[in-house]
Order: structure tokens, then sequence, then C-alpha cells
């Protein structure tokens, strides 16, 4: 089958990005996009859920950048990240 030249726009850091990931599965993101294409053209839809993740509302950004200025300005505390190997301790 005759191949054809594909010119997608995006954002640079998206692109940075998704050219990551696709490194780290092994994969070129012409093979990544040619994925997507072949799925969503066999299942007539988008091969994934397309919905608003509730965590990039509005209201919980001004939470988060209130909490970071807050940190910046001397006043709350600093917790240390859980790693995996701490999970163990949650159980």
């Amino acid at each position: 089958m005759p191949q054809t030249t594909l010119n997608i726009r995006m954002d640079e850091q998206l692109k940075q990005d998704f050219e990551h990931v696709c490194e780290e599965l092994g994969l070129n993101m012409t093979t990544a996009i040619t994925i997507f294409a072949k799925k969503m053209s066999r299942e007539k839809r988008i091969p994934f859920e397309v919905s608003l993740d509730p965590f990039y509302s509005e209201s919980n950004l001004a939470h988060l950048r209130r909490g970071v200025e807050a940190l910046n300005a001397g006043r709350g505390t600093e917790h240390e990240l859980i790693g995996d190997d701490d999970e163990e301790d949650m159980v």
C-alpha cells in the first residue's frame, strides 16, 4: 500500500513528552500514531475515554496555587513523598 505524509501541529513540550513515552515503549512517534489510527479506523471510535480530569478543575488548581504560595512564604509543612517501597507500610 502506498505511503503518505501526515503533518500535525502540537505544543513543543507535548511533542517532547510524547516522544519520550514512545521511546520508553520502544516505539517511534510514527508507529504510535499509526497504531492509534488503525485502532480508531477499526473500531469507529476514539479508543479511550475522553473526559475532564477533576484534578485540573479551576477550584483545585487555585487550592494548589495557594498551598505553593504558603510553602514559598515559609508557612505550612512539607511532607516526604511516599515511594513504592512505602506501600507495604500503608496496608
